[in-house]
């Protein structure tokens, strides 16, 4: 197993890391080239090409291929090396990274947080980890903008649902143009290659690439770090050689003052270049997003040590076989390869490419999965395809849509041009929200003057505005792929999120008091038959409605009651003994519990990990531990496989025996099947996004007795109509 795996599926602390040996930071460096920077890596591939594509050219005096390098060095260094590298990564959650662990900051600082069913008792979480130190009058100052105004609060999550769904859009155009050009590149030795077998060839590696995904990257991805470390040296040396061979003078072209000549001499077209340019940082924010699965250290090593110096060789090695070669511009890349070593280098970049891809796609099933834990997403399959390290997904449904969506850019586009637009308006978005959050964190998290973030937003944010600027310009000619994906993936998140909030707060207002249902009596007046009933609910506290309903029409229930109630916390993990809280509801002959269980947002919410025997084991705990009984007596294994009553007998006293034979008994779900309707006084508005969006999603969401891998012959589901 190596260092990352040991690492992962022993859930140490990302900070624990720091105190590791240099050997294991070294491997881990070595590890994340794979996985952390495929895609940024290949970026050359279409970068120079998408710049001059549009009315721009190349003359004869150089001006613009030096100020196009100049643009990228500085690009590269301002945005990748000082934003991402020295500012960005110090800001984790618990040593996870990417846009929800910067809003999951906020939340927890600011009570932002619009999860449901958050308590005082959640911040006593081990991973809740929040520094109280004292306020400045900035950070007050904003705490109490959003708190005074709810809408706000809301806008943030929309603006962080934004950057999240470019992401998810930038999942669908990394396989597309990675794997695109890097087979466009047979086309320099085979001229008469034409287009449709470029594109019949890109769709057969990308079909093989989505097929592959259930079987999880964990089988394949040994081979991750030594193919891009190869790909890095490759386009590195190919860069020296061509400095050194075609114009060793193109490293003036690292000077600033070309970036001011190439917009004052090429103007408006200049400008809209740019949108060319920024593929060259595509990926950056993936080295923040991947930061759960190595350290922060490692990844800064590897991006410090081999991949910004290999990418710069190879941007000006290219550039200076430009300067020589003014008309290959469409096929620079390639052609700036010296004949000896271009199949081998063709070999590397295809697999590259590929490896490029994996990271995205496996980025976006990380993400979905998140979408679902915070309420965001219709609930999907989650399958796990490693059972070593924690945390390699497979999203059945989202795989195939890719697929899907990848096929239809490829074919419909068939040029990386186009691809290219569509990919920098969707990173650049992206890039932005992430400033924006940096901005607020620095202020309310880490207690820095508004001085300090508001230079930060102006210096950096202003780069990434030029760029945003410059590719929506580009709209019409590919831009407008990931605005629509990103809409229709807002649509289904807004409305999602809208939908289960409505129902909680129908949950709320028409909970059945405590004092009324146990002024009932011990028997609750029903019958009381052998077994444990969990009805699962949306509560933290009372008794939800659905239980009102289903005593009305049967009067009949279990004796043991347990009101189970998951929830999503504002942190990236709960550690398992931190997982289950129970509580008794009523005197002890009521036989009621209510038990909570607790996920973070990057948590796979799951129950089939022997629930039901973890459940029993935490509530005999809490019995014994209520009654006061010596430690000794009342120590009991969360991993029991199974519970004997014999053995146990001579140990617990009464209550805790029942609830043992009560689970000889049986164990029976109930779950409420509710449906959501619009109230007949709604707008319009309301009824269409209720009546027709949300319940088309519920219908084709899976069910929460599939999530919970419940067997038919123990499941109850109780209907009901919600008019929210």
């Amino acid at each position: 197993m190596n260092p990352s795996e040991q690492f992962v599926e022993h859930g140490i602390s990302q900070q624990n890391l720091k105190r590791t040996s240099c050997a294991t930071v070294l491997t881990l460096a070595y590890q994340s080239l794979g996985v952390v920077y495929g895609d940024l890596s290949t970026s050359p591939l279409y970068v120079y090409k998408s710049t001059f594509s549009g009315k721009l050219s190349l003359k004869e005096d150089d001006e613009e291929i030096f100020g196009v390098l100049s643009f990228i060095f500085w690009t590269f260094t301002i945005i990748a090396l000082f934003k991402y590298v020295f500012i960005v990564m110090s800001a984790d959650d618990n040593g996870e990274g990417g846009t929800f662990a910067l809003y999951s900051l906020l939340c927890r600082h600011a009570r932002l947080s619009i999860l449901p069913n958050q308590q005082p008792t959640d911040e006593k979480l081990s991973s809740y980890a929040i520094e109280y130190s004292a306020d400045t009058w900035q950070s007050a100052l904003l705490k109490l903008f959003f708190e005074k105004h709810p809408r706000f609060q809301k806008g943030l999550l929309i603006f962080v649902l934004l950057g999240t769904c470019m992401t998810i859009g930038d999942g669908v155009i990394t396989p597309a143009i990675s794997v695109f050009s890097a087979v466009s590149g047979v086309q320099v030795k085979i001229n008469q290659l034409h287009d449709n077998y470029v594109v019949i060839m890109s769709c057969v590696i990308l079909v093989g690439l989505f097929s592959i995904q259930h079987h999880g990257t964990h089988r394949v991805a040994f081979m991750f770090a030594p193919v891009v470390a190869a790909w890095l040296l490759c386009i590195s040396g190919i860069g020296i050689y061509n400095i050194f061979y075609w114009n060793p003078q193109i490293y003036r072209a690292l000077s600033p003052v070309y970036m001011l000549r190439f917009l004052r001499t090429t103007g408006i077209e200049g400008w809209m270049s740019l949108g060319g340019v920024v593929l060259s940082i595509t990926g950056v924010e993936t080295m923040y997003a991947d930061l759960g699965h190595f350290s922060a250290l490692s990844i800064k090593i590897a991006f410090t040590c081999l991949v910004y110096p290999c990418l710069i060789l190879a941007y000006m090695g290219e550039a200076a076989f430009l300067s020589k070669h003014h008309y290959d511009i469409q096929r620079s890349f390639y052609r700036a390869i010296p004949e000896a070593v271009f199949w081998p280098v063709f070999i590397v970049a295809t697999f590259a490419a590929v490896v490029g891809s994996q990271a995205v796609i496996s980025a976006t099933f990380s993400i979905i999965s998140q979408c679902c834990a915070l309420n965001c997403f219709p609930r999907v399959k989650i399958v796990h395809t490693s059972s070593r390290i924690y945390g390699q997904i497979y999203v059945p449904e989202v795989n195939w849509i890719l697929m899907c969506l990848c096929l239809a850019v490829t074919i419909g586009l068939r040029d990386t041009n186009m691809m290219g637009h569509a990919y920098g308006l969707a990173i650049t978005t992206v890039m932005f929200v992430t400033t924006c959050l940096m901005t607020l964190v620095m202020v309310i998290v880490w207690k820095q003057g508004i001085l300090k973030a508001i230079i930060c937003l102006l210096l950096f944010g202003s780069i990434e505005l030029l760029y945003i600027s410059a590719s929506i310009c580009k709209v019409f000619e590919g831009g407008w792929i990931p605005l629509v994906l990103s809409f229709i993936f807002m649509g289904i998140m807004f409305t999602w999120n809208y939908g289960t909030m409505k129902k909680h707060q129908f949950d709320v207002e028409n909970k059945v008091s405590m004092s009324k249902i146990l002024s009932l009596g011990p028997c609750l007046g029903m019958v009381r038959v052998p077994g444990i009933g969990l009805i699962f609910n949306n509560l933290t506290s009372g008794v939800p409605a659905i239980f009102g309903h289903f005593a009305t029409n049967l009067p009949a229930f279990h004796q043991v009651l347990v009101f189970v109630c998951v929830k999503s916390v504002q942190v990236p993990y709960v550690c398992e003994n931190e997982r289950l809280v129970i509580s008794r509801i009523g005197q002890k002959e009521y036989g009621m519990f209510r038990c909570i269980v607790r996920y973070g947002y990057k948590d796979l919410q799951q129950e089939n990990y022997n629930f039901e025997n973890k459940l029993v084991s935490a509530i005999i705990q809490f019995v014994e531990i209520e009654e006061s009984v010596p430690e000794s007596t009342h120590e009991l294994s969360m991993d029991d496989g199974n519970l004997n009553v014999e053995d146990l007998e001579s140990v617990y006293k009464d209550e805790s025996l029942q609830i043992l034979k009560a689970k000889e008994s049986g164990v029976t779900y109930i779950i409420g099947h509710s449906y959501a309707k619009a109230k007949k006084s709604s707008s319009i508005l309301k009824k269409f996004v209720i009546d027709i969006v949300y319940a088309f999603l519920s219908k084709n969401c899976r069910d929460p007795d599939v999530v919970l891998n419940v067997a038919h012959t123990s499941l109850l589901e109780v209907g009901m109509v919600y008019h929210v």
